[in-house]
């Protein structure tokens, strides 16, 4: 009889322990969703595509102004490089290339950290059609960017020709 008082007890106690357990765990992804709620940070990706003669590829969006270095959003769970790759063949039509990862940058926009990971890439050739997103493309001399080139570009551009120390900040 002892044996079974004792068995019971000790499931009882296991069952307390798996609940406990069970309403800790849902406790931490509550917290992890208010904080992200709160502080929410968007992964993103950019490309410098470099073509033959040693220029750069720049993008026109259409719902910004100025010229860009191309790239985008990471999607829940895709590895960087990947998501390049993808971006830069919707966005710009790239195929083949070689990404070579340079650095991983933040900004603030708005009330949301963007991270980013940033690539050169070389090797690539690129069929560009206008699309929904990109209204134009150009290759630039890095060293001598059209009128107009975002300051996040400048920057990048200004790192990978020597003229200007890596900043962590896009």
């Amino acid at each position: 009889m002892e044996a079974l008082r004792a068995g019971k007890g000790a499931a009882a106690a296991l069952r307390k322990t798996l609940i406990k357990d069970k309403l800790e765990k849902a406790a931490f992804r509550l917290l992890m969703a208010a904080k992200a709620l709160a502080r929410p940070t968007a992964f993103g990706v950019a490309g410098a595509v470099f073509d033959g003669e040693g220029r750069v590829l720049l993008v026109r969006h259409r719902y910004m102004s100025g010229w860009h270095l191309p790239g985008g959003g990471a999607g829940p769970g895709e590895a960087p490089v990947a998501a390049l790759m993808r971006e830069l063949e919707e966005e710009v039509g790239l195929s083949g290339g070689t990404a070579d990862f340079r650095g991983l940058y933040t900004r603030k926009v708005g009330f949301v950290g963007n991270v980013i990971a940033f690539y050169r890439v070389t090797g690539a050739a690129i069929a560009f059609k206008p699309n929904l997103e990109i209204a134009a493309v150009c290759f630039a001399d890095p060293l001598a960017p059209p009128p107009g080139t975002g300051p996040g570009t400048l920057r990048r551009l200004a790192e990978l020709t020597g003229q200007a120390p890596v900043s962590p900040h896009w």
